[in-house]
């Protein structure tokens, strides 16, 4: 292998070492996210159940407005009562007396249902609360391992970006242009092995010409099919005729 081909396959298995990031970073963000989900949602629960309670306090408020001002319509009716001289008057009074106590009555059933909804949601968001507060916990702890898990994969990166800048800095540049443009379409299989006379990047047979050329590694060779950089691993296996 020469000198080239082996900085290529070196810059490549780096690069393929920072690719492989990628998923462990997003498995820690998505374990983080995924508990996060669970605490955001059982919050807007109890979020919900505190607006329907607060919901219901106002019309217990309204109701009792109206409990005061029927209460006074209901004097008023009696004074009146006293006053009357007609038949048809007693009637309309009795009228509207008997339809105040109808809205009285309901007023105070309404304020004692609206009291055992109120009742009810208080309980469920207590319950809610001992489930957050439980998820948060577990929250904490995934998001504490999962920052950890980070640190120590930024830790690794850093490493491989230093070892990837040093061997760039040393290669020729137009191999390494060559390489980038490649990289650009190809992600981290721009330069990839040949196994039994096989591109292993598009899994197609190459010829014996481009074959030969590639054994004799005095020059960089690509795929005929795909336009990969080949080489051929230091095992001697892919050497056997």
């Amino acid at each position: 292998m020469n000198k080239y081909l082996k900085e290529l396959v070196e810059l490549s298995t780096i690069d393929k070492g920072l690719d492989s990031f990628t998923p462990q970073i997003d498995n820690a963000q998505n374990r983080v996210s995924k508990e996060k989900d669970k605490v955001d949602s059982v919050q807007s629960r109890i979020d919900t159940l505190q607006k329907q309670i607060d919901e219901s306090k106002d019309k217990i408020v309204s109701y009792e407005e109206q409990i005061g001002s029927l209460s006074k319509q209901l004097k008023d009716i009696q004074k009146k009562g006293k006053e009357i001289s007609t038949e048809r008057e007693m009637k309309a009074l009795s009228i509207e007396e008997e339809i105040a106590k109808e809205k009285l009555s309901f007023a105070n059933e309404e304020i004692e249902r609206l009291n055992r909804v109120i009742e009810t949601k208080t309980a469920l968001i207590e319950e809610a609360k001992e489930e957050l507060k439980a998820l948060e916990e577990v929250f904490e702890t995934v998001k504490s391992d999962a920052n950890q898990e980070l640190q120590a994969i930024e830790k690794e990166k850093e490493t491989l970006y230093k070892a990837r800048e040093n061997k760039i800095h040393k290669m020729d540049q137009k191999i390494l242009s060559f390489y980038e443009k490649i990289r650009k379409w190809a992600g981290n299989t721009g330069v990839v092995p040949v196994r039994k006379q096989a591109c292993y990047g598009c899994y197609l047979k190459i010829n014996d010409k481009t074959y030969s050329d590639l054994i004799r590694g005095e020059e960089i060779v690509t795929c005929p099919h795909c336009g990969r950089i080949l080489y051929i691993e230091e095992t001697g296996e892919d050497l056997e005729a």
